[in-house]
């Protein structure tokens, strides 16, 4: 009879997604391949209080994160090579390319490691992908460019990290939603790297040469420079949307103090980092449901509440959520089907 128990016991845990492993003395590494700006620096910052945390409560051994000393494909994989051979369990890692590390990606697997890409998410079918909606996030800019500017017109638009699974994907759903609403056009395309400086000498570099534009549509960390570019420039001030940075949201709220300036700003929470670690933990854990794909949301703010959330934002840095182990086990939840 007690053996009849247990096991109804365990099949039951098997079928909630309840965990049962000792994750003590894995070792999660972190894989990031770039930490230029302010978005990846909260990134970190997100990661590194979370994990911490996680290590002294013996949740996991170890936590350690490695940052490539470029953008280059080849290091990023070197990198993961050598995280094999350390030993560790698992490998939560923001990727330089979808597909280019596959490769190491499935080397790593093969030796029954846990791989969970975010951010820049891998193609690689045995890596779980920690999953934003980016080409909703593109679609989402002309939306908001068509309540605003209902007639149309000139766009700019500024690109961020090339090769990137995130560039690709809200390039995609922008000109998709302009080829649906062919009043609006893209008449240039400059790179930001999702960083202000960058992005502002891009921006800088081809005004002179553009007609009138009504609007510029970003992917975050850019915003604030195209802004500096226009009016350093003497252009008029375009629509730009803006991507949950400080300096963004407090130009925004001087911007509507002046003349009643309205826009709208989207980006991913850099915190996401740390979902992406409890996933790699769940698994560690020995979860057998959760996706390969988990869908998340991107953190958007409008006209009537980005001043409220300005006020939790550090000077220099971007809106955020940091989640826990409990946040993880509901967004797994609510992932499966």
């Amino acid at each position: 009879m007690r053996k009849v128990f247990v096991l109804a016991s365990l099949a039951a845990m098997l079928a909630s997604g309840t965990a049962f492993a000792d994750t003590s003395g894995k070792k999660i590494a972190f894989s990031n391949n770039y930490a230029g700006n302010s978005w990846r620096q909260a990134m970190l910052k997100s990661y590194d209080i979370v994990t911490k945390k996680a290590v002294a409560d013996k949740i996991v051994g170890a936590a350690d994160v490695f940052t490539t000393a470029d953008q280059e494909v080849p290091t990023q994989a070197a990198q993961i090579q050598n995280l094999i051979l350390q030993g560790y369990d698992a490998i939560v890692i923001n990727a330089a390319s979808p597909d280019a590390l596959n490769g190491a990606i499935k080397q790593a697997c093969e030796a029954g490691i846990v791989v969970v890409s975010f951010d820049g998410i891998v193609n690689e079918p045995c890596a779980y992908r920690v999953v934003v909606d980016f080409e909703d996030m593109g679609k989402q800019e002309i939306a908001q460019m068509k309540a605003l500017h209902p007639e149309g017109g000139n766009l700019l638009e500024i690109r961020g990290l090339a090769g990137t699974s995130i560039d690709d994907s809200i390039h995609k759903g922008l000109t998709e939603a302009v080829a649906a609403n062919p009043e609006f056009k893209i008449v240039n395309s400059v790179t930001g790297n999702w960083d202000q400086t960058t992005a502002q000498k891009a921006v800088a570099t081809v005004l002179p040469s553009l007609p009138d534009i009504v609007g510029v549509v970003t992917q975050g960390g850019d915003g604030y420079g195209a802004a500096q570019a226009f009016a350093a420039a003497g252009k008029p001030r375009p629509t730009i949307i803006m991507g949950n940075r400080q300096d963004e949201l407090q130009w925004w709220k001087e911007q509507k103090a002046k003349d009643g300036y309205k826009t709208w700003s989207a980006s991913i929470a850099p915190g996401v980092s740390t979902l992406a670690f409890w996933v790699a933990q769940q698994v560690l854990d020995g979860r057998k449901d959760i996706p390969h794909d988990l869908l998340v949301p991107y953190l958007a703010f409008t006209q009537d509440d980005f001043e409220q959330h300005l006020t939790d934002i550090p000077i220099g840095s971007v809106a955020t959520k940091e989640y826990s182990q409990a946040d993880a086990v509901e967004a797994i939840k609510a992932n499966i089907k």
